[in-house]
């Protein structure tokens, strides 16, 4: 079973340290374009304070939680973008402070779910640690964005060892959004990890095989770097078709950053 604590605990510093980016710009650095097209440095820190707002209201209001479902459901292919674009017109200042807030009464309300209780979501209800594990890639993730338009280079720290987790139990998933069956093999994924070490799911003598850099492949699970720029090789047809739409993400595939 995951350690609900010391995931919350790698959100948290995941979080701290986006926010060291963000917190020195001016308003004229907030309106900064980033990668993503469409999306300001603003845009991306009012999605994460969106998705914690939301993350949080699971956890304390359910009824809450299933207006908001309701409510997406009237715009399922734009609310997310209509929810950071309204974010991202507060001032700076009042969007950083509560980001702040918000983040950190989800992660004390987070650590405190029982483990066996399961979450209401946009797809299906989750348990604390896998919701945990969610914000974190998706904080890491967009922290990228920020840091790619900042021009800043984060080391490669072992809380990416969650996100390479998302990122294989979710091989299915990806299938699945793309409307092709899964494979019925088993994979190997051996991931070499920021201290030399290597992360490894399934059986050793899987034919199906992935393998390469930790980093590399969260940054391709979130569709962040494009595989061919990425030290990450599959052996098997249904590894190398599995690294083409990887996504640890929820919601339909797109066509990356």
């Amino acid at each position: 079973m995951a350690d609900l604590k010391a995931l919350v605990d790698d959100l948290r510093a995941e979080s701290d340290e986006l926010d060291t980016l963000v917190a020195p710009l001016d308003e004229t650095g907030w309106r900064t374009v980033t990668p993503a097209p469409g999306w300001t440095i603003a845009h991306q820190i009012g999605h994460l304070l969106w998705t914690d707002r939301v993350a949080l209201t699971s956890i304390t209001d359910e009824p809450a939680f299933g207006d908001l479902l309701a409510a997406a459901a009237k715009n399922p292919a734009g609310f997310v973008d209509a929810a950071a674009a309204d974010e991202a017109g507060r001032s700076a200042s009042e969007l950083l402070e509560d980001w702040r807030l918000t983040r950190r009464r989800l992660h004390d309300e987070l650590a405190g779910v029982a483990a066996d209780r399961k979450l209401l979501w946009f797809g299906p209800p989750m348990g604390p640690a896998s919701m945990a594990t969610a914000r974190l890639m998706e904080t890491w993730a967009h922290g990228l964005d920020v840091a790619d338009t900042l021009g800043v280079r984060r080391p490669a720290t072992a809380r990416l060892r969650s996100i390479a987790h998302l990122g294989v139990r979710t091989r299915d998933y990806a299938f699945a959004v793309h409307s092709l069956p899964p494979p019925t093999s088993p994979f190997r994924v051996e991931l070499r990890a920021p201290d030399g070490s290597t992360w490894a799911w399934g059986p050793e003598d899987a034919k199906q095989r992935v393998m390469g850099s930790a980093e590399d492949f969260c940054y391709l699970v979130t569709q962040r770097r494009p595989l061919p720029s990425l030290d990450v090789v599959a052996v098997g047809d249904d590894a190398r078709h599995w690294l083409s739409i990887a996504q640890a993400f929820a919601g339909p595939p797109g066509p990356g950053r």
